[in-house]
C-alpha cells in the first residue's frame, strides 16, 4: 500500500550547479509529501543518466551550469523527453534573455533564485513557492505547448491588416499564467493594430515583463508596453503588468488609464489577475470583454465573475487548448464565463466583438 501512494508521487528532478541552491531546492521537494525527490544533478550529463532510469514528472533546472547550459540542455531534453520543465535563475540581465527564450523552447515556469533567505519564515515561504510551481507545472500538456510553439511559427510572418472597429470605447482584459506567454503572444500576433485597449496580467518575475513586452511589441501589430503609472489606455495599445508590482484599471469610461502600485501580494501574486479584473469590473463594467487563459491556481476566476457580473462579456480558455487547466477550470466552476473558446477562436472572437 505505501509503495502504492510512493508511485503516485510527483517525481521530481533538480539540476542546478550550486550545491547550496540544489539543497534548498531537493529540501522543498522534501517537504512536501505529495513530491518524490528522485535524485539531484550538478549537470546536464548526470541529469540524463538519471532521467534514463526514472523519467521524471518535472524537472527544475538551473540556466547556469558547466559543461552545457540549461537552455541547450533544454532544447535536446524536449526533443527526447517532453518533460515539464520550471526553469530556476538568478535573475541577472543576461539571464532574463535566455529565460525568455527558454519560454520558446518550452519551458512552463521560471523560479527567481532569492538573494538571501533571512529566515526560517522566508526558507519555508519558498518552500511553499516551489511546491506549488512543481504540482501546477506537474498537470501541463507539453503535447499542446509544443503543437502551439509550430502553430506560432508557421504564423511568423503573417500581415495583420486594419479593420473598421467600432466600439473604440471598450477594452478588453486578459489574464494568464504558466503557458501564457505563448498564448498571450497566438492572440495579439493575430490581432490589428487598431483594436480597442488591451489591458494583460500574465504571471512573471519581476525584470521580465518589460523583455516579453518589448518581443510582442516588435512582432504584432499592436503596440505593446510594460505598463507604468498613469498610463493612458487607448485604441491600439496593449499595457503589460510589471512582475512586482500590481496594475489595475483607473480613469473613467472614455479616459481609461493604469493605476501602478506596490500594493501586496493577492493569491500570492504579484501582479495579480484578480486585481486588474475587479478593478475593471468597477471601471469599465459593461464597456470590457475579460479573457482567462492557460495557468495554475485559481488567480482571476473571482475577478472574472465580477466582471460578468458588472455586465462585461468573459471568456475562459478550453481545457484542450490550454498548457495547464488550471484558471480556466476554476473560473468555469464559478460560471464566471458567457463561453469556453479553444486558443485558435480567440482572436477572431475578439475581432468579432469590437467591428462594424
Amino acid at each position: 500500500m505505501r509503495e502504492a501512494i510512493k508511485n503516485k508521487k510527483i517525481k521530481v528532478l533538480v539540476i542546478d550547479d550550486s550545491v547550496i541552491f540544489r539543497r534548498v531546492l531537493a529540501n522543498a521537494v522534501e517537504s512536501d509529501i505529495e513530491l518524490d525527490l528522485i535524485g539531484t544533478a550538478a549537470d546536464p550529463f548526470k541529469a540524463v543518466e538519471i532521467i534514463e532510469k526514472i523519467v521524471p514528472d518535472v524537472i527544475t533546472l538551473d540556466i547556469e551550469m558547466p559543461h552545457m547550459n540549461g537552455l541547450t540542455f533544454l532544447d535536446k531534453l524536449m526533443k527526447q523527453y517532453p518533460i515539464p520543465v520550471i526553469m530556476v535563475s538568478s535573475i541577472t540581465q543576461g539571464n532574463k534573455e535566455v529565460c525568455m527564450d527558454a519560454f520558446q523552447k518550452g519551458a512552463i515556469d521560471i523560479i527567481n533564485k532569492p538573494g538571501k533567505l533571512k529566515s526560517n519564515e522566508n526558507l519555508y515561504d519558498f518552500y511553499s513557492f516551489v511546491c506549488e510551481k512543481i504540482k501546477g507545472a506537474s498537470k501541463a500538456n507539453i503535447v499542446q505547448k509544443r503543437k502551439l510553439l509550430i502553430d506560432l511559427s508557421t504564423i511568423k510572418n503573417q500581415t495583420v491588416l486594419p479593420i473598421p472597429i467600432l466600439k473604440t470605447n471598450e477594452i478588453i482584459a486578459i489574464g494568464a499564467s504558466a503557458g501564457g506567454t505563448t498564448a498571450i503572444e497566438y492572440i495579439l500576433r493575430a490581432l490589428p493594430a487598431n483594436m480597442p485597449g488591451i489591458l494583460i496580467t500574465q504571471h512573471m518575475p519581476k525584470g521580465f515583463t518589460n523583455l516579453f513586452a518589448n518581443r510582442l511589441n516588435d512582432i504584432c501589430a499592436l503596440e505593446v508596453r510594460e505598463a507604468q503609472d498613469r498610463d493612458s489606455l487607448h485604441q491600439g495599445v496593449v499595457l503589460i503588468a510589471q512582475g512586482g508590482k500590481q496594475m489595475e484599471l483607473a480613469g473613467t469610461i472614455g479616459n481609461y488609464r493604469v493605476a501602478v502600485t506596490d500594493a501586496e501580494p493577492v493569491n500570492r501574486h504579484r501582479p495579480s489577475v484578480d486585481v486588474l479584473f475587479n478593478s475593471v469590473a468597477r471601471i469599465a463594467k459593461t464597456k470590457a470583454t475579460g479573457v482567462i487563459l492557460t495557468g495554475m491556481g485559481a488567480d482571476g476566476a473571482k475577478g472574472l465573475l465580477n466582471m460578468k457580473n458588472a455586465g462585461a462579456y468573459t471568456v475562459a480558455q478550453d481545457k484542450e487548448t490550454s498548457v495547464v487547466y488550471g484558471m480556466p477550470y476554476q473560473a468555469a466552476l464559478l460560471n464566471a464565463h458567457n463561453e469556453i473558446l479553444s486558443l485558435p477562436k480567440i482572436p477572431k472572437f475578439l475581432i468579432d466583438q469590437f467591428k462594424k
